[in-house]
């Protein structure tokens, strides 16, 4: 019978960078699995991937309930690989997920009121097969639910030892920064927040997003780092009209899909200059700044696997702005 046994030198090439001033530390490449990771991905290719991972020092795994296709897909074929793999070494592990997003039918399964927060990770942890997760974020804002609600309801989860760490996703500036005086006011362990951020999407400095956590001792999880995609050499070629781009980088075609291709091969020259793919400028351009703690490739499967099976740390050296 098959027994996974991790690399034992899994670490000794490892970057680890500390989330603000707290004691959360976490790789600067975390592993995203959000959109093809679930019940239509090949269990067997997943869970390659995923130990290879952690082989190469990524000790960080990012969830959420509607993560799949198909919420709770994501984090069932997660669990199935962590029970069969990972459990042995769960100390070493920081795993994440949030609640927020279209997890069930009907008013409760969007947004961040207490009930909707409490119940989803109820849910995740049992699919999950976990007691309690790292970080458990609200995933989006809810417009119509105080922050002190939201903020209460996530110091409650702490309390009950159901997550160590708290974190916000998709909050701007302003909401961030009321939140945290709750979070303060409770001593609650809030630790980050999690958003878009890219060379073409850089809403969280235009904002003021960045410099509040900066000014907090928060730190920035950055989703989207290679902008699904279009930060590599993927799309240099030529874009066609029926490639998806995700919400939060739908902006970047405003002046048409020639001209985004026209940027990112004049990225992709200064990339060459310094001896690096564009995927690895990016990657290390977001790190130069200490408060992103990390970064999150969403569904890039095979990217995820050509960095992680080469030296990664290589591929995110420190870059000039």
């Amino acid at each position: 019978m098959y027994m996974y046994k991790a690399n034992e030198g899994r670490y000794d090439h490892a970057v680890v960078r500390r989330a603000g001033n707290s004691g959360l530390q976490v790789p600067a490449l975390s592993f995203g699995l959000w959109h093809s990771f679930g019940d239509d991905a090949n269990y067997g290719d997943s869970e390659k991937v995923i130990l290879k991972a952690f082989d190469s020092g990524i000790f960080s795994f990012d969830l959420a309930y509607n993560y799949g296709p198909g919420s709770g897909a994501a984090e069932r074929m997660f669990g199935d690989v962590y029970q069969a793999n990972l459990k042995p070494y769960r100390n070493e592990l920081v795993i994440t997920t949030k609640a927020g997003y279209n997890m069930w039918p009907g008013p409760y399964g969007n947004f961040s009121s207490k009930k909707t927060l409490v119940n989803a990770l109820d849910g995740s942890l049992k699919r999950m097969g976990l007691d309690y997760v790292d970080i458990y974020y609200s995933h989006r804002f809810d417009p119509k639910t105080s922050l002190e609600e939201t903020a209460t309801a996530l110091d409650g989860i702490v309390r009950s030892r159901k997550a160590l760490y708290i974190g916000i996703s998709n909050y701007n500036a302003a909401q961030t920064k009321e939140i945290s005086q709750y979070f303060k006011e409770l001593h609650t362990p809030f630790v980050v927040n999690q958003a878009s951020y890219n060379m073409l999407n850089r809403g969280v400095e235009d904002d003021g997003l960045l410099q509040t956590l900066k000014s907090e001792n928060k730190a920035l999880i950055a989703y989207g780092p290679l902008a699904e995609g279009l930060l590599t050499d993927k799309y240099l070629g030529g874009m066609s009209d029926d490639v998806k781009i995700h919400w939060s980088n739908e902006f970047v075609i405003k002046h048409g899909r020639e001209e985004l291709v026209k940027k990112l091969n004049e990225l992709n020259d200064l990339a060459k200059n310094r001896g690096q793919s564009l995927a690895q400028m990016s990657l290390a351009w977001l790190l130069h700044d200490p408060t992103v703690a990390s970064v999150v490739p969403g569904p890039l499967r095979l990217i995820i696997w050509k960095i992680i099976s080469r030296r990664w740390p290589t591929l995110i050296s420190p870059a000039t702005n």
